[in-house]
């Protein structure tokens, strides 16, 4: 069974140098009650053992037939059903590994999407839903919920009431602030937002998708933090750089012919505006957050990106250009 209480993000997980980690290349760890999370050391999957069978969530390369093995090792019973999380290839990559006769379970969008750019090591779902879904076998569930576009449109929630262990992929990475551009996610409001809805759960155990652990509430929490803190700053950047004044001091100061170099400016001066102010912050519990997350000093400015030019383009710009010169407190 897991520990109640993971490592913090300043210490290794000591499973990366256990000798069975590596030999093996994968680490597997029941959290509760037959729901295990398995790691490379990098990226997640997890499966949920049943009376009659398996039921599989992921499949992605890095792991690949490792997670075969952590099965095998924890049952002989066959893999069944198998949960898409999302269409991206590198969290189910490896899935026609699990052969051609499991049930595939994803959402309709998922179906979409494979079905428009097929991978013959990606099969296309034979069970797909709309809203919400329960996956039922042997006495066990999972119950399955779409909540809208986030990380990419079709992403969805994987949540385990009985042993209360939430899938949700590439929102949250326990201990760190996440790859960069926002774990590259397509659409970053929605990617804010899943933060909020994974705290509506009610659940013990999170598998994110990657880096070394398994991650809590906490760790969704300090997430959130550290991008509403982002959002903060990004709109302050906007309101000082971003007005038809304030940009038009980044065109003004190079040739007319060399648009492209006014606009990198113009954009980088926001994104180093935010990185700054995140890097020297004293956030809520007393430490900087470098200390609260890994990551951040390689990460931010490229979090910093994202949020600056996903609020200047899906959020509010306050207003428009007026006839003639006029109208001047909006966003470019």
């Amino acid at each position: 069974m897991a520990s109640a209480c993971p490592l913090t993000s300043t210490v290794p997980a000591a499973y990366l140098s256990s000798p069975e980690f590596i030999k093996n290349g994968y680490h597997c760890e029941e959290l509760k009650d037959g729901f295990y999370w398995v790691t490379s050391g990098g990226y997640d999957a997890a499966f949920l053992v049943t009376d009659e069978g398996v039921i599989a969530i992921d499949a992605p390369p890095i792991l690949g037939e490792n997670m075969l093995a952590a099965i095998e090792a924890a049952t002989d019973k066959p893999i069944t059903k198998v949960i898409y999380s999302h269409w991206h290839s590198d969290h189910i990559g490896a899935a026609a590994m699990y052969g051609p006769d499991v049930e595939i379970i994803a959402h309709e969008i998922t179906k979409e999407l494979l079905t428009r750019f097929p991978d013959p090591l990606r099969p296309i779902p034979t069970t797909i839903f709309s809203d919400s879904y329960v996956v039922e076998l042997g006495g066990e569930k999972l119950e399955l919920s779409y909540k809208g576009a986030n990380h990419c449109p079709g992403n969805i929630f994987i949540y385990a009431p009985k042993q209360k262990a939430l899938t949700k992929i590439d929102i949250v990475s326990p201990g760190s602030c996440t790859f960069m551009h926002c774990d590259a996610s397509e659409n970053i409001s929605g990617w804010i937002e899943a933060h909020e809805q994974i705290l509506e759960f009610d659940f013990d155990f999170l598998v994110g998708g990657h880096i070394t652990r398994w991650g809590t509430r906490e760790d969704v929490r300090t997430s959130l933090e550290y991008f509403q803190d982002m959002l903060g700053f990004a709109q302050e950047a906007l309101k000082e750089f971003c007005t038809p004044v304030g940009a038009a001091v980044f065109f003004s100061t190079s040739p007319a012919d060399q648009y492209s170099v006014g606009t990198e400016n113009w954009i980088n001066s926001m994104v180093n505006y935010v990185t700054d102010k995140m890097l020297s912050k004293i956030t809520s519990n007393g430490q900087k957050w470098e200390e609260r997350l890994a990551g951040v000093t390689t990460n931010t400015k490229y979090h910093a990106y994202t949020i600056v030019e996903s609020t200047r383009t899906e959020r509010s710009h306050w207003g428009y250009q007026k006839r003639g010169t006029g109208g001047t407190n909006y966003f470019v």
